[in-house]
């Protein structure tokens, strides 16, 4: 059985930013282009990585990023499963999250995998209470 990875927006922000961190990121890319582990994004973190960069580069480049994104090895969940959608709900309220990070916490839990994330922020209060496995880049 592959290991799941979960890319939470921070992650991909790190690799196109070049911040700390993001070697560990596009290793991860690498074995998922090489079919050595699964790499899943839910589609609402992807619209925040999407308009962070509309909003710094433009329309051209935010377009030219969904095209590198639909033609990378990266699993898009463009559906809001029932389990997805009541685990995040339980979780926003729970920790009083954003909308976005209860999403990719929650495709974490429904995929079994390890949420791929810089944002202890966000994060650091649910890894001690949950049963959520992370994979942190920094």
């Amino acid at each position: 059985m592959k290991i799941v990875y979960v890319l939470d927006a921070c992650a991909m922000l790190a690799v196109l930013s070049k911040e700390q961190g993001a070697d560990k990121v596009v290793e991860i890319y690498k074995k998922a282009s090489h079919g050595e582990v699964e790499l899943i994004m839910h589609k609402l973190n992807l619209f925040e990585v999407y308009y962070t960069v509309f909003r710094g580069y433009g329309k051209e480049s935010a377009k030219n990023f969904l095209k590198e994104v639909a033609s990378s090895s990266i699993l898009i969940n463009t559906e809001i499963s029932d389990e997805v959608f009541s685990e995040a709900g339980r979780l926003k309220t729970t920790y009083k999250i954003s909308l976005a990070d209860s999403f990719a916490l929650a495709q974490a839990i429904v995929s079994k995998g390890l949420l791929l994330t810089s944002d202890h922020h966000e994060f650091d209060v649910v890894e001690g209470n949950e049963d959520i496995n992370f994979a942190w880049i920094r």
